[in-house]
C-alpha cells in the first residue's frame, strides 16, 4: 500500500492486478484519483457483483466509478468507457479482437497515451478507439478468424493516421479539362 499512498498519477490496472483489487477491496480506497481500471466481463463481476442484465451493469458500474473516483474500460463487443455518470461507447472493432492478447495491447495504448500527457478520461477514450480502429484495418487483411493482437499492433500507425485523412476533394472542370 505504500506505493499507492505515494503515488499520485493515475494508474492502469488489467489482469492479475484486477483479481488482486477484487480480492482486498480496502485497496480500491487508495488508488490514484482517475485510475483506470480494464477489466474483462468475469474481472468486473469479481469488483461489482454479477447483474441481470446490461442496464444493471452499466448503473453498478457507474455506481462504482463514482464510489472509487476511477476510469472503468468495460471490454465487451462494444467497449464502453465510464467516468462517474458518462459512459462512453466505442463503435469500432470486431469479433476478431476477442482473442488472446488484444486485451493487453488496449492496456498498452492506453497507457502509452497516459505517458504522453493525456488527461486519464482522454486516454481511456482515444485509447479504446485507436485499439478498435486498428482492429477494425487489420481485419481488412486477415479475416476475423485469423486476426491476432499482433496484428492490432502493427496497424495502431495506420488508425492513428486514418484520423488525420483529409477526404477526397472533387475534381473540379479546370482540372479536369487541363489532364486531358
Amino acid at each position: 500500500t505504500s506505493f499507492l499512498e505515494r503515488n499520485k498519477s493515475p494508474l492502469v490496472i488489467d489482469a492479475d492486478a484486477l483479481n488482486i483489487l477484487s480480492k482486498k477491496k480496502e485497496l480500491l480506497k487508495e488508488l490514484p484519483e482517475k485510475t483506470i481500471l480494464t477489466p474483462h466481463p468475469k474481472e468486473l463481476e469479481r469488483l461489482i457483483g454479477s447483474w441481470k442484465d446490461d442496464f444493471e451493469k452499466l448503473k453498478k458500474v457507474k455506481e462504482f466509478s463514482k464510489k472509487y473516483n476511477c476510469i472503468v474500460v468495460v471490454k465487451g463487443a462494444h467497449t464502453i468507457v465510464v467516468y462517474n455518470d458518462k459512459g462512453y461507447v466505442n463503435t469500432t472493432g470486431n469479433p476478431g479482437m476477442a482473442t488472446a492478447g488484444t486485451g493487453d495491447v488496449l492496456t498498452g495504448v492506453i497507457t502509452g497515451l497516459l505517458a504522453q500527457g493525456y488527461p486519464a478520461l482522454d486516454a481511456s477514450i482515444f485509447g479504446v478507439y485507436l485499439h478498435g480502429r486498428s482492429g477494425d484495418i487489420a481485419v481488412e487483411s486477415t479475416g476475423f478468424q485469423s486476426l491476432t493482437a499482433s496484428d492490432v499492433i502493427d496497424n495502431l500507425a495506420n488508425a492513428y493516421l486514418d484520423l488525420f485523412k483529409l477526404p477526397e476533394q472533387p475534381v473540379t472542370e479546370e482540372e479536369n479539362q487541363s489532364n486531358q
